[in-house]
């Protein structure tokens, strides 16, 4: 039996409330456009060639009940007031053979863009070190981009990132998910 090797993916997001944690949940993975699949969460490589898609179309090559592999982010929360997020982190090669990267966010109190920037330089930070790209890890995610991208060996990084303020009485939940096709 071959591999199963993902040809496409897509990312997407969502948030969810309701009284029950589990409930809450499903809620985020509603917005997200998934609650009606059976995920499997990996880890994770980005797989050569694999080519990212919309979330639209992403969207529309699914079918209710089918098994989904992708990378999860998901945070969760029932205090008022405090701020979580998820967030997924892209990298891609220039070279297309070689496999790329993505990363988890799971966090509490940091706004959205230090989340997004965090997704992205977790990501790059795995790729580069494959690449045997060696960057100040004290650096800003803003430096350390343009030494990646300046290297020419990363051709592109990207993020999908949800925050959310917990509410009274209600669980709070942020998901974030890189959801892999197959053609």
């Amino acid at each position: 039996m071959s591999g199963l090797v993902p040809t496409k993916v897509f990312l997407t997001k969502g948030l969810g409330r309701h009284k029950y944690q589990l409930k809450s949940f499903e809620e985020a993975l509603r917005t997200a456009g998934v609650a009606q699949q059976n995920l499997v969460q990996v880890s994770s490589i980005l797989p050569p060639k694999c080519k990212m898609v919309s979330r639209e179309n992403g969207l529309k090559s699914l079918k209710p009940g089918e098994i989904c592999y992708c990378v999860l982010a998901r945070s969760d929360t029932n205090e008022h007031g405090r701020i979580i997020v998820s967030g997924i982190g892209v990298a891609v090669p220039r070279d297309r053979s070689q496999w790329g990267y993505l990363s988890e966010v799971h966090g509490y109190g940091m706004s959205q863009q230090d989340a997004a920037d965090m997704a992205e330089d977790l990501a790059a930070g795995m790729l580069g070190t494959t690449l045997g790209l060696e960057v100040d890890p004290n650096q800003a995610w803003s430096e350390k981009e343009q030494v990646y991208k300046s290297s020419g060996l990363i051709i592109r990084t990207t993020n999908i990132t949800q925050t959310a303020r917990g509410q009274q009485d209600l669980w709070t939940t942020t998901v974030a998910l890189a959801v892999f096709l197959f053609d």
